[in-house]
């Protein structure tokens, strides 16, 4: 656990503190606005919840969303196909980098999951993988577009399964 949460830290970048430190300086207007405001108690406590929903909510969604409009990229697969005389699948695809921005780094991730006739169970099945194989990619400048292969193996479900891509750059 202290090891992700480094990695977490090290990870962030400017506009991450910029976001951090927007949300904790709205929770201090709030909060000052509310002690101002003590004597309109109906505001006085309107005020304070919206402060403690900012400092809850704000840097997680906003995290994400930033980071969702920074680094914007489109994963699409080319083939699938399962090898004969080995329990594996080799994934092709392309990844492209749709950002204003130049990636370091892309993890590739395809995932392997059961399907079903039934639309609930298919939502099911997408929360449960069968077999999850990654791979990283250095190095994706702005507009660029790079073709990549993923092998999952061992794969050993015999009956109907999906593949889906998806990438986290930074």
């Amino acid at each position: 656990m202290k090891g992700q949460i480094t990695d977490f830290v090290h990870g962030l970048i400017m506009y991450d503190y910029i976001l951090f430190g927007g949300v904790f300086f709205l929770f201090f207007l709030f909060i000052i606005l509310a002690i101002v405001l003590r004597k309109k108690t109906g505001l006085s406590i309107f005020m304070i919840l919206l402060s403690f929903l900012i400092l809850s909510l704000g840097p997680t969604i906003g995290y994400s969303q930033m980071h969702q409009y920074l680094f914007k990229n489109s994963v699409s697969t080319i083939s699938q196909n399962r090898l004969e005389f080995t329990p594996a699948i080799v994934v092709r695809g392309v990844l492209k980098n749709e950002s204003e921005l130049d990636f370091k780094s892309c993890e590739i991730t395809a995932s392997a999951f059961k399907t079903s006739k039934n639309g609930l169970k298919n939502f099911v099945y997408s929360l449960k993988t069968l077999k999850k194989a990654s791979i990283l990619e250095e190095y994706v400048a702005k507009g660029d577009t790079r073709a990549f292969k993923i092998i999952i193996e061992p794969f050993t479900y015999a009956k109907d399964y999906n593949i889906s891509l998806k990438a986290s750059c930074e």
